[in-house]
C-alpha cells in the first residue's frame, strides 16, 4: 500500500478520492522510497485541504497535482535555505554519529541545553568538544550508554539494524497502528463554518504548541491553507533562529511563559480551533494541555500531538529527534555508504513527512467536525512514520541531473515556496524572515 494511501485510509476517508491526486517523481535519491513517503504526505495533506475546500464552497473537488521537485526541494528546505547568503549549519558539532566499544551511536546537541546533558553523561568540562567526545564514547557499550542518556534527559541512542528495532518493545507498540491515529475525545456541537472562503481554512485559528520541524510544517501547512497560526514558545529554550526562520513561514511567533501569564494563554485557547501539541507526551499536562483536558474545557476543539516514539510503551516519554528515529530504527544502516559507517536520508524526511501527515489529519478533523461536531483528536509520530517507510518497496533514483530547485526570495531570506496543492494554493509566502518571539501572544 502506498504511503498516501495508508495515511488516507487511517484518516477513514474514500480511497477513490486518491484518484485525483497525481504526482511527479521526487528526487530524493535513496536505498529507501523516500520520494513515495514525501509525494504520499504531501498529498494526503494536499488533498484533505482540497476536500475541506469543496465542502465549503459545496462543490466537488478537483484534482490535486504535485510538483515533485518542489515536494524534494520542501523536503530539503534547511539545505536550501539561505540567510543573507550563506548556508545555515544543519547539525552542531556535538550531533552526528560516533564509534563505541561495540557498534555506534547517534547524539543529538543542536540546543545548548542538549549539549550540556551530553558532556554532563559523559562525565566532560562544559567547553569539552568533538575529540573528547568521541573518546568518551568509546569505552562504553551503544546500550549502556543509550540507557544512560534516557536516565539524565541527553539525547544519545544506540544504532539498530531493522530487525532488532522491529523486536524491540517500542517497535511492537506501534506494530499495526494507524499512520495518522485518529480518535473522539468528547462530544461538541458542530462548530460549523463561515462563508465565502478564498482558501480551505479561512477564518481558522490555530495554536501551534511545537518546536523543531514535524509540527512546525504541520502549523506551516495549515497556515498555507489559510489559517491563522499562531506559535506560542516558553523563552527558554530559545529556539534555534535559522530553524524558525525555515519552518515558520506565514505564521505569527510569541514567546509566553505559561507559569506566570496563565490568563493571556487561556484566553488563546478559548478562541482556537485546533491545538498543535508537540512536547513529550505528559509533558504539559500540568498546564491543563492533555488532550482530554482540553476536550473537556473546550469541546470542539481539534487536538492535533506529534511525538517522536508514539504516545505509549516504554520510549513513550522519551526526547527524540529525525535524526535518532533514523538510527534506532535501522534506516541508518540501511542508508550506509559503506557498509560499515551509518549514514543518513537525503532529507529530515521522518520530520516532515510526519508534519504534512499532522497537517492532513487536522484537516480531516475540522473537516468531520464541522459537519458531525464532537471534539477530533489526531495523533502522529516519527517512529511511525520511519515504520511505514521500512515497509515501502524500492528505493528513490538519483535524477540524471541536479534538479532546478524552486526557491523564492525575501530580503535577506532565499527558501523553498509553499509545497501544498489545492485550488488556490498560493505559489509564495507572504510572510518570512521575522523574529522568532516578536509578535504580541493575541488573536
Amino acid at each position: 500500500m502506498s504511503s498516501a494511501a495508508r495515511a488516507w485510509a487511517s484518516l477513514g476517508l474514500d480511497r477513490a478520492l486518491l484518484a485525483l491526486l497525481h504526482t511527479s517523481p521526487v528526487p530524493l535519491p535513496s536505498r529507501l522510497a523516500v520520494g513515495e513517503l514525501a509525494a504520499g504526505s504531501v498529498g494526503a495533506a494536499s488533498l484533505a485541504a482540497q476536500l475541506v475546500l469543496a465542502d465549503r464552497r459545496g462543490t466537488r473537488p478537483g484534482p490535486v497535482r504535485l510538483d515533485g521537485v518542489r515536494v524534494a526541494a520542501s523536503f530539503r528546505g534547511d539545505r536550501l535555505l539561505r540567510i543573507d547568503g550563506r548556508p545555515v549549519q544543519g547539525f552542531a558539532p556535538l550531533s552526528g554519529f560516533w564509534p563505541t566499544a561495540d557498534g555506534w551511536v547517534r547524539t543529538h546537541g543542536n540546543y545548548p541545553h542538549h549539549a550540556a546533558r551530553l558532556r554532563d553523561v559523559l562525565d566532560l568540562a562544559a567547553d569539552a568538544g568533538p575529540d573528547a567526545v568521541a573518546a568518551a564514547l568509546t569505552g562504553g557499550t551503544a546500550a549502556e550508554l543509550e540507557e544512560r542518556a534516557a536516565e539524565r534527559g541527553a539525547l544519545l541512542v544506540a544504532v539498530r539494524e531493522a530487525d532488532a528495532w522491529r523486536a524491540h518493545p517500542q517497535a511492537r507498540e506501534l506494530a499495526g497502528s494507524p499512520l495518522v491515529v485518529r480518535e473522539e475525545l468528547g462530544a461538541a456541537p458542530a462548530r460549523g463554518w463561515t462563508a465565502g472562503p478564498q482558501r480551505p481554512l479561512d477564518d481558522v485559528r490555530v495554536l501551534d504548541l511545537t518546536r523543531v520541524i514535524a509540527g512546525p510544517v504541520a502549523g506551516r501547512d495549515l497556515a498555507i491553507a489559510g489559517a491563522q497560526v499562531l506559535r506560542v514558545d516558553p523563552p527558554v529554550p530559545a529556539e534555534i533562529p535559522w530553524q524558525h526562520v525555515d519552518v515558520d513561514q506565514d505564521k505569527r511567533s510569541a514567546v509566553l511563559d505559561l507559569a506566570q501569564r496563565r490568563p493571556e494563554f487561556e484566553e488563546l485557547l478559548a478562541g482556537a480551533d485546533v491545538v498543535l501539541l508537540g512536547y513529550r507526551p505528559g509533558a504539559l499536562d500540568r498546564f491543563g494541555l492533555s488532550p482530554r483536558q482540553l476536550a473537556e474545557r473546550h469541546p470542539g476543539i481539534v487536538v492535533g500531538r506529534v511525538s517522536a516514539w508514539g504516545e505509549s510503551g516504554p520510549w513513550a516519554h522519551r526526547r527524540g529527534f529525525d535524526s535518532l528515529v533514523q538510527a534506532v530504527s535501522g534506516i541508518a544502516r540501511m542508508e550506509s555508504a559503506d557498509g560499515r559507517t551509518p549514514g543518513a536520508l537525503p532529507a529530515q524526511a521522518l520530520d516532515h513527512a510526519t508534519g504534512h501527515l499532522l497537517a492532513a489529519g487536522v484537516l480531516a478533523a475540522l473537516r468531520a467536525q464541522r459537519s458531525g461536531g464532537g471534539t477530533p483528536g489526531v495523533a502522529v509520530s516519527l517512529a511511525r512514520t520511519a515504520g511505514a517507510l521500512l515497509d515501502l518497496p524500492g528505493g528513490t533514483a538519483a535524477p540524471d541531473a541536479e534538479p532546478d530547485w524552486p526557491l523564492v526570495h525575501h530580503g535577506a531570506v532565499t527558501c523553498v515556496p509553499p509545497v501544498l496543492a489545492f485550488d488556490g494554493a498560493p505559489a509564495d509566502y507572504t510572510r518570512v524572515g521575522t523574529p522568532w518571539g516578536a509578535d504580541p501572544a493575541t488573536w
